[in-house]
């Protein structure tokens, strides 16, 4: 239950629009691009689009722009870091997902040996040169305090491992940190489980949920609120950094949305949805729940809403794996891309991404701008009206506010994903998992394996499915991208695997 405008409108909500804008960076975890009722490709819904029903994302969409080429990392804690630091993953190197001090997270392999990399995550700048196998960075919320804003950070960290300043929100520059940590996952959505209190996946600074008939992802959003409030009343400008856990598995049954899901017929799968699957629909209809109820509070105060900035951003792609997703593996689940969380194709890097800016966004718009994580850094302190800061770590992203104020895409640009490691659930590298580093680079995705020292090349434009490998077919391409990535990771001093059999390292593409 939500106060009314009238009841809200104070002097503290109408000083509001005489300052810098609030920004809200609204993240989801492990949503794919066709995770919802809003189409993101060729703005046709697809049958994916069909089975979801996110009526407050439709309602965002209508409001701003949608983008259609829009990239994460294809794990969650190179994702966060690059969000965090302004850095591609090849530069700060927490190229894999990260939880305990001094542990990796990697698969085995009997035929490489994986590079160093840095395992313990992010750190302050302050702990620069102290923490073994990190990147000290100068946060982007630390720059946002430093100017004057009230940083909440509500939900997923993931971005330092345990017990390291890293793994905890409040030295990266947030100013509150609700039930932010280490792990990458919820014990438990339920908080008649608390949680998962006892588990190393616990969501700790909830206990006033505890036993209570409480999903996470409302707990989340009634704590995000109530900061908000705080900022309102304090006059301040506040960033909200809603990252929500949801919708990583465990996928624990939320009762408010699963029965609509279970058993339905589906046209993408030709079967009715079973039971992983329906719950999965509803931890996604729940995520949109909470967005819905932020954009009412919002429009509760109008002077508000119309200073305040929403960024909606998912942290990579959706899991491709039918070990708890219901379809052909690595077909169905990002249909028409191929693949999911973890590979190097579309399925796990592509995402759906909204932006509403008052007054600047164009209501019920598409830009193809093509956007990478990293991105959101610099154009975040644009919006804010940040100009001069000084970072300990040197940034790759880009801003994309020209192309929101002009509403159009600039001339494309190139982007690079390096994983030169092992992700743990599946080492399929003809499905694009297993160590790769891949550039994208105009219609052309070159997709280069460390294992098997080969490349692959897709037109996406005309495949976005990409099951056609083209590099016989084009040489010339295949050598200038092979250049183009190559001299990318050369100049950010990227980490390589070696062959086990040799001990040398595993020549960059463009030597073979």
């Amino acid at each position: 239950m939500f106060l009314t405008g009238s009841m809200f409108l104070t002097a503290s909500a109408m000083a509001q629009t005489a300052k810098q804008p609030n920004i809200i960076m609204f993240l989801v975890d492990d949503m794919g691009w066709q995770d919802t009722s809003v189409p993101f490709y060729n703005n046709e819904k697809t049958n994916l689009n069909k089975r979801f029903h996110t009526p407050n994302m439709e309602r965002l969409a209508q409001k701003g722009v949608r983008f259609t080429e829009a990239y994460a990392c294809a794990i969650s804690s190179p994702t966060r870091c690059s969000l965090m630091s302004g850095m591609n993953a090849s530069r700060h190197r927490v190229t894999n997902w990260t939880l305990e001090l001094n542990q990796k997270t990697d698969q085995s392999s009997d035929v490489i040996s994986l590079p160093e990399w840095n395992y313990n995550g992010i750190q302050p700048d302050s702990c620069a040169g102290k923490i073994n196998n990190s990147t000290a960075i100068t946060a982007l919320p630390q720059i946002l305090k430093d100017h004057g804003y009230h940083t909440i950070h509500c939900g997923k960290a993931h971005f330092g491992a345990r017990s390291t300043p890293g793994a905890n929100p409040y030295t990266m520059g947030f100013d509150v940190n609700i039930a932010g940590g280490p792990n990458g996952a919820p014990g438990s959505y339920l908080g008649t489980r608390n949680f998962g209190e006892g588990s190393r996946f616990a969501v700790k600074g909830l206990e006033k949920y505890h036993g209570k008939d409480i999903f996470l992802t409302e707990a989340l959003t009634l704590e995000a609120i109530d900061e908000m409030k705080k900022s309102i009343s304090q006059e301040k400008p506040f960033y909200l950094y809603m990252s929500h856990y949801a919708v990583h598995s465990p996928y624990d049954e939320d009762k408010r949305f699963t029965g609509k899901y279970r058993g339905k017929y589906d046209e993408q799968l030709k079967a009715g949805l079973n039971e992983y699957e329906a719950r999965y629909a509803a931890l996604v209809e729940g995520m949109d729940k909470s967005l819905g109820d932020i954009l009412d509070f919002l429009e509760a105060q109008p002077e508000v809403a119309q200073n305040t900035i929403i960024l909606f951003m998912s942290d990579n792609g959706g899991q491709g794996l039918n070990n708890i997703r219901q379809g052909r593996e690595n077909r169905d689940q990002n249909y028409p891309a191929r693949a999911g969380k973890g590979s190097a194709f579309m399925g796990g890097v592509r995402e759906p991404m909204m932006v509403y800016w008052p007054g600047v966004t164009k209501a019920n718009s598409i830009n193809r701008q093509r956007v990478i994580i990293e991105d959101f850094y610099p154009t975040i302190l644009e919006m804010a009206g940040i100009k001069k800061y000084k970072t300990y770590q040197t940034i790759d992203g880009v801003s994309f506010v020209k192309a929101l104020k002009a509403n159009k895409a600039k001339k494309s640009r190139s982007l690079v994903w390096h994983f030169p490691n092992l992700w743990g659930e599946t080492q399929n590298k003809e499905e694009g998992y297993g160590a790769y580093s891949a550039i994208l680079s105009g219609d052309y995705h070159l997709i280069y394996t460390w294992e098997t020292q080969t490349c692959r090349l897709y037109n996406v434009k005309n495949d976005i499915g990409e099951q056609h490998d083209l590099a016989a077919e084009y040489p010339e391409i295949v050598k200038k991208l092979s250049k183009e990535l190559s001299d990318y990771l050369r100049e950010r001093d990227a980490q390589r695997p070696s062959m086990k059999a040799t001990g040398k390292l595993i020549p960059y593409p463009d030597e073979l």
